[in-house]
């Protein structure tokens, strides 16, 4: 217990604060100076040198950077008139999108030397302590060696959590921040700088009566009704195309598992783009059915270009899609189940449908609750099916810049890749879908049996 206080202890500020001595409370001004002044001159040398830099980084960039944080700019971009040369020539002005990213980078930089600070505090601590006890302390060489052994992990860590810091969370508070300005067409840098609008836009997409914001609604809507049926259908369809091949009666298995399976197999986006060919007013299906009399030639059914018919469309398309997935997890699942309990519900009576009831679907939806809380995150941000199959459409003019059949994730594309550059909309769209799904994510998984009774389902 003693040792796991003093552990807890090192890695307390207010605790290396208060018990240190004189050179651990210079450590919190001067970086390294308990290693400097104890011996550990290269570790000290090295906390000591990272304080310079990020001093020298504040005053070259990063002051500057923050203070423009707060205004992105005030000076916009113009054409004035050059005397000597006779001849209007560019003003440079502010960047708000550089100055919001430097901003960016400035805060991240600022974390990142917390982090490295809060680790020669506990350096310092720590060399307090094993003076105290009259330790050696361990050399520079030892330092590196333990990072290759009993620390290798932090080691093996490091380059994931540099790349996820660089990859994901910088342009992830980008795009956050973006959300509260009037970044758009009409705010374009550095011709026309945007500002801080605070939360108009998510007033706009949520509470106000414009058409912007029935759009949203209307589209999220669908997104909900799209996401409930592609996850339902693939699942319920998985499970009886897997119990239909691994029932005793079904031969060639292994061959009926294949055929399935090739639809995963050819990538999805050529598939998808082959049906939308096939599907269209003058595609192969509906020459197809004009051939075999069941529509005039003079008629066509309107796959994709019908709102009611083309969603309807993108439904039983991802079902050809989603379903070999499911049925895939699910014949591990059935193959494991044990065959004592099948013997044992038929002795006691039970019929198929009770027992698929009471042991087959016990064990799947145990099973796979996780991957149908995944699946149904993934199909609120399916994006593929959509966009290859109907690119969103049909277009409807009672929608800003949506068709009938878009997602928040399509129209969120398409805010960012059409003539409106809305990057604003886009952005507070992005952190709805975030909050949404991480919502239901944590929610959902909560209330499952997998989360709930893990320790007694026993296989």
């Amino acid at each position: 217990m003693a040792k796991i206080k003093e552990k807890n202890e090192r890695y307390s500020i207010i605790s290396a604060f208060l018990r240190g001595d004189f050179l651990t409370k210079l450590s919190f001004l001067i970086m390294g100076a308990s290693n400097l002044f104890r011996g550990q001159i290269i570790k000290g040398l090295l906390f000591l040198f990272t304080e310079l830099a990020y001093i020298y980084y504040l005053t070259s960039a990063g002051i500057s950077a923050l203070r423009g944080l707060r205004t992105l700019g005030t000076k916009e971009q113009s054409m004035v008139f050059d005397e000597s040369q006779g001849i209007f020539v560019v003003q440079k002005g502010d960047n708000s999108m550089l100055m919001l990213l430097a901003g960016v980078v400035a805060i991240a930089v600022t974390m990142l030397f917390l982090v490295i600070w809060k680790a020669n505090i506990n350096a310092a601590y720590e060399a307090k302590n094993l003076k105290q006890q009259g330790k050696k302390l361990p050399t520079f060489a030892m330092d590196v060696a333990s990072y290759f052994d009993k620390k290798l992990y932090r080691t093996l860590m490091s380059f994931p959590l540099i790349g996820i810091l660089l990859f994901n969370i910088l342009p992830l508070m980008f795009m956050i921040l973006i959300g509260f300005t009037n970044f758009d067409h009409e705010h374009q840098p550095p011709g026309k700088l945007f500002t801080w609008v605070g939360l108009d836009n998510f007033k706009a997409l949520l509470l106000t009566g414009e058409k912007i914001g029935k759009t949203f609604w209307g589209v999220l809507g669908w997104t909900l009704i799209w996401a409930v049926l592609a996850t339902f259908l693939n699942y319920i369809g998985g499970i009886l195309l897997a119990l239909l091949i691994n029932r005793e009666g079904t031969k060639l298995k292994g061959f009926w598992r294949t055929i399935f399976v090739t639809s995963i197999a050819i990538p999805q986006f050529v598939s998808l783009l082959v049906i939308r060919i096939m599907l269209n007013d003058n595609g192969a299906m509906n020459s197809l059915l004009q051939d075999l009399g069941i529509i005039s030639r003079d008629k066509f059914l309107p796959f994709l270009s019908d709102p009611t018919w083309a969603r309807f469309t993108v439904v039983i398309v991802n079902l050809w899609i989603g379903i070999p997935y499911t049925m895939l997890i699910v014949t591990g699942i059935l193959q494991n189940i044990p065959k004592e309990l099948y013997e044992s519900a038929k002795v006691d009576g039970a019929n198929a449908f009770v027992t698929f009831i009471k042991i087959t679907m016990p064990y799947v939806l145990f099973v796979t609750s996780p991957y149908l809380i995944t699946q149904f995150i993934g199909n609120i941000n399916n994006f593929n099916v959509i966009y290859f199959l109907t690119a969103g459409g049909p277009l409807s003019l009672d929608y800003y810049q949506a068709g009938k059949t878009d997602l928040l994730v399509t129209w969120l594309y398409r805010l960012t890749t059409g003539s409106v550059k809305d990057y604003s909309y886009a952005s507070a769209i992005g952190i709805m879908v975030f909050i949404l799904s991480a919502t239901f994510s944590l929610i959902s998984y909560r209330f499952t049996a997998s989360y709930k009774r893990e320790e007694d389902f026993q296989q």
